[in-house]
């Protein structure tokens, strides 16, 4: 298809159809039945998604915040506030934690339509601020833990996957990792300063380009906010 070219469909029944990450960024319906329509968009915020005419996202990011309280703080810039945005998420994820204690044995490592587990989710979390607080603002010589949990994307970007620990873990032995990098991040804010979190970085995947520590900090937070949405949804569906 040419680039000017457009995809049409025309009275066409895709009813239970599944698309992954794919983009349907521009595309436009016109007459169409949506009823049990279920989208998940992470990067929604920043962007428009109109319904009958409607900028929906601004009712999805406070219906968001609603629910997640702290989660308004996810791009602040004060370094107090982002010490309150950290104090959140781990309460936010400490009552997640406790309700897989109270469910069947198991429950951690049930996958829900092939999604990560509820272990899979706190050990990619552990790989995330090991990229973003490790590698990217404190530039330790060896950041990844061998439990964190990598997106098989990393492998073609010539990432060393034999940093990481085969086989499946204990979930204890994941919750004891997930704290100690729950813990790093508090430290780092604790002592952060506005002059320190404009430093730049490069950037973790694309060296070359730079962020500052701030950004870098914004994309922890919004990691942690993201997956605990996904991490919810899915014991939810555990019953």
């Amino acid at each position: 298809m040419g680039q000017d070219d457009v995809a049409v469909f025309v009275d066409q029944d895709l009813r239970g159809a599944r698309f992954t990450r794919s983009t349907l960024a521009g595309a436009v319906m016109r007459g169409v039945e949506v009823a049990g329509l279920d989208i998940d968009a992470p990067w929604l915020a920043g962007s428009t998604l109109v319904v009958n005419g409607i900028d929906v996202v601004p009712f999805v990011e406070a219906e968001l915040n609603r629910r997640f309280p702290g989660r308004e703080l996810r791009r602040a810039t004060d370094p107090a506030d982002l010490r309150a945005a950290w104090a959140a998420t781990e309460r936010a994820w400490a009552a997640a934690v406790d309700r897989v204690r109270v469910l069947p044995e198991g429950a951690a490592d049930v996958q829900i339509g092939g999604e990560w587990s509820f272990a899979q989710t706190l050990r990619h979390l552990v790989f995330a601020t090991d990229a973003w607080l490790g590698k990217a603002i404190l530039r330790l010589p060896q950041p990844f833990h061998p439990l964190g949990q990598s997106h098989a994307e990393y492998e073609t970007d010539g990432f060393d996957m034999s940093v990481f620990a085969p086989g499946q873990p204990t979930f204890d032995e994941v919750l004891e990792v997930r704290a100690q990098r729950q813990a790093m991040v508090r430290d780092f804010l604790a002592t952060a300063t506005p002059e320190l979190l404009a430093e730049e970085r490069p950037s973790v995947w694309s060296p070359e380009q730079h962020v500052s520590a701030l950004k870098c900090v914004h994309v922890i937070l919004n990691e942690e906010w993201q997956h605990l949405r996904y991490a919810l949804r899915d014991l939810d569906a555990q019953g």
